[in-house]
């Protein structure tokens, strides 16, 4: 016998031209010289085809000419492992086929006979009172599934058409309801329900964006409730002036289990959960754990984590020990290879860049001198870390202000967004938060606790300043680092090799040996420049303007920039400044590695140690101030407009009343020097300075008349004198054609 055609061996058939069909069959029993073949189609589930005859040869001579070859994977392999608990339920149907057919699949070849398969089938029915049809179906469904008894339980997964949505085209009065007919028709007949077709399933997809899917958070009931609300009444009826919908018969409504279907059928869950409850809780609470920060770092600086969080305890000033400050920031900077705390920062900046800022700066700085500021003593050894990483990663929000590109172009390094509660990112920073209020913050005064009707205000407790809170922080990362064992740290076959401790100061000298290059060293100077964020200056006649106030440096005026913007026009410069003080801002150089230092202009003192924040409210007060002061512009150009409007229809009033013009336009023009001398004479006549009494209390002057022969000098000298803007006047007329 042939052993590719043994018994249950699947012959899968190449698809014919113009039949791309799959025809898959299986072996049911061979004679003894592999000749005589009996092989049953398994392709079709639904009219399950009868066992047929074929010459064991040709089989293998199409196996041999590549038009069927055998196949390996049986698809009804499952059948032999059945879950327990559907064998269980369905047991007894199973046995109750089997015991119809059991007698029949043990007449081998006979069954597969024609002749003598009809007179052992009607027998069989006859026997177990059932109809030939069922003992056909039960013998198809063993010879389909490999002649095993598993194959005779339900086959429940082909039912329904599974992946197949059971919508019709479109409903009509007269269709019968589709489904189990519902209980309550046991009392109504009339309560028959609906269809669901194309425009009702429509509706239910529209109606859960619209009131499930929001940040109400409304229950599916709920959901269901307001779509029948709005989308399916019949009008609105006035009660007591509110519109009320009015609602046809239940019987002609979809059901809740019908609208509870399609939305479990076809839901998004991520997007669900993302738009009832926030993406952030969504990244808290439901998101897929499947990263390990560590798996990113190939060795030391290749990733420093950064985030924030606000310490759990209250602190009190430094000028007066009574005052409460509220609770400090905490940065911490995570080297992610070795789990080495790089660098931190304490303050009541943040959380926002300006912290992070402090922090990146703070990894980058020798530690020996920096504790010492705080009076703890180590050395270099103990925290060595003071280079710049390859990578930065950490939250929007810390990072959205560092300047991505400056950091990159100046200082080589990425910087890397991720989404906030991203733990499988961040994790190892956010672990150092939970460890450090373990060890030391939740046991200081003034610590945050959970309070009980009647217990002492916890804030009343705060004794530490923010320079003795810093120290202590600092001397529960230098613990850490030297002492702590990393138990979940994933060590590699090197490591094991070399027996590395998992504790962070030897993960991070083995790191150095083995896998260097990484760190990068820079000037603090240079740091701190492209840490701050940048800007664009614009360099003016009056000055360097940036966000609206003047600063000058000696380098703009060695070469004449201002002298430049007045004759050539404005231009901008890039700059980098401190939030904190807007005293000096830096102007970069075009390499980003020096700056020039930017004073503020004399005029501007009243910026000094001004914030950022500061400066823009203040411009934006002066500007809400003149559109206050809009209204009353506008109400005072009116009125002038209408005086002035007054008084030209006075003036073409005396003008038209004073009669017809006698004079032809060239004399009145030619009389223009005469009249202006004359009008002159009578405005000097009474804009004269007279301080006697009379003339004080609104008497006339009266002119006294000289003797005969006497002339006046002032009036004689005032005669012969031209007024300047006259002779400009009078030389402009006679050079007139």
């Amino acid at each position: 016998m042939n052993r590719l055609l043994a018994i249950n061996t699947l012959i899968e058939w190449n698809p014919v031209e113009g039949d791309a069909t799959q025809r898959l069959e299986r072996v049911l029993w061979t004679d003894n010289a592999g000749e005589q073949v009996v092989v049953v189609s398994v392709s079709d589930a639904v009219s399950l085809p009868l066992p047929v005859w074929k010459r064991g040869s040709e089989l293998e001579a199409a196996i041999a000419g590549g038009q069927a070859f055998r196949r390996k994977i049986d698809p009804f392999a499952q059948l032999a492992m059945p879950d327990p608990d559907f064998l269980q339920k369905h047991k007894d149907r199973m046995e109750r086929a089997w015991e119809i057919i059991r007698d029949l699949v043990a007449v081998e070849p006979g069954i597969y006979l024609e002749e003598e398969r009809g007179p052992l089938i009607r027998k069989a029915a006859e026997r177990f009172k059932v109809t030939p049809k069922e003992v056909y179906r039960q013998l198809k469904r063993f010879w389909r599934g490999g002649k095993i008894k598993h194959a005779l339980l339900p086959a429940y997964k082909n039912c329904g058409g599974p992946g197949k949505n059971r919508l019709i085209k479109e409903s009509r009065s007269d269709q019968p309801k589709r489904g189990r007919p519902r209980k309550i028709l046991q009392l109504d007949p009339e309560y028959v329900g609906v269809n669901v077709d194309e425009e009702l399933h429509k509706i239910f997809r529209i109606s859960t964006d619209l009131y499930y899917n929001t940040k109400e958070g409304n229950p599916l009931r709920r959901a269901y409730d307001l779509m029948i609300g709005k989308h399916f009444n019949l009008g609105y009826r006035n009660e007591g002036g509110v519109s009320v919908p009015v609602l046809p018969p239940a019987s002609q409504l979809p059901s809740f289990q019908q609208f509870r279907y399609w939305h479990l059928k076809e839901r998004d869950l991520a997007h669900s959960i993302v738009s009832r409850r926030g993406e952030k809780r969504y990244l808290l609470k439901s998101r897929p754990i499947l990263g390990n920060s560590t798996q990113m770092a190939f060795g030391p600086g290749s990733i420093f984590q950064i985030d924030a969080t606000i310490g759990d305890v209250y602190l009190v000033s430094t000028l007066n020990r009574n005052w409460i400050i509220g609770r400090p920031v905490i940065y911490f900077v995570v080297d992610v290879f070795s789990r080495m705390v790089a660098g931190i920062y304490v303050g009541l900046e943040g959380p926002s860049w300006v912290g992070a800022m402090m922090a990146l700066a703070n990894a980058t700085t020798d530690k020996v001198p920096f504790c010492s500021e705080y009076d703890v003593e180590i050395d270099s050894e103990a925290w060595p870390c003071r280079y710049l990483p390859e990578m930065i990663l950490g939250d929007r929000g810390e990072l959205l202000g560092l300047d991505s590109d400056s950091l990159a172009d100046s200082l080589d390094i990425r910087v890397a967004n991720c989404p906030p509660y991203r733990a499988d990112w961040k994790g190892i920073v956010e672990q150092m938060f939970r460890r450090a209020n373990l060890k030391s913050i939740h046991w200081l005064p003034g610590a945050v606790r959970k309070r009980e009707r009647g217990d002492p205000d916890h804030r009343l407790d705060a004794t530490l300043d923010l320079r003795q809170f810093t120290k202590i922080i600092i001397l529960t990362v230098i613990k850490y680092n030297l002492h702590h064992r990393v138990e979940e740290y994933p060590l590699d076959r090197d490591m094991i090799a070399d027996d590395v401790p998992k504790i962070p100061v030897n993960l991070w000298e083995w790191g150095i040996g083995n896998r260097g290059g990484h760190l990068r060293e820079k000037s603090l100077e240079t740091i701190r420049l492209n840490l701050m964020p940048t800007g664009s200056a614009t360099v003016t006649p009056k000055g360097i303007r940036f966000q609206g106030v003047y600063y000058t440096t000696a380098r703009a005026l060695r070469e004449q920039w201002y002298v430049r913007a007045r004759s050539e026009g404005t231009w901008t410069v890039p700059v980098s400044y401190d939030p904190r003080s807007m005293e000096v801002i830096y102007l970069r150089a075009s390499d980003s590695s020096s700056f020039d230092p930017c004073t503020l202009l004399p005029d501007e003192e009243r910026f000094n140690g001004v914030m950022l924040e500061e400066v823009l409210d203040f411009f934006a007060l002066n500007k809400l101030k003149s559109q206050q002061h809009e209204g009353r512009r506008l109400q005072s150009d009116a009125a002038l407009r209408a005086q002035v409007a007054a008084i030209k229809a006075e003036a073409a009033k005396m003008k038209e009343e004073s009669g017809p013009q006698k004079q032809s336009n060239n004399q009145r023009l030619k009389g223009i020097r005469d009249n202006r001398a004359e009008e002159k004479k009578l405005n000097r006549r009474d804009e004269a300075f007279d301080l006697r009494a009379e003339r004080h209390c609104g008497t006339p002057g009266t002119l006294l008349p000289l003797a005969k022969g006497e002339t006046s000098v002032k009036a004689s000298s005032s005669a012969k004198r031209k007024d300047f803007l006259d002779i400009l006047k009078a030389d402009g007329e006679e050079e007139q054609p």
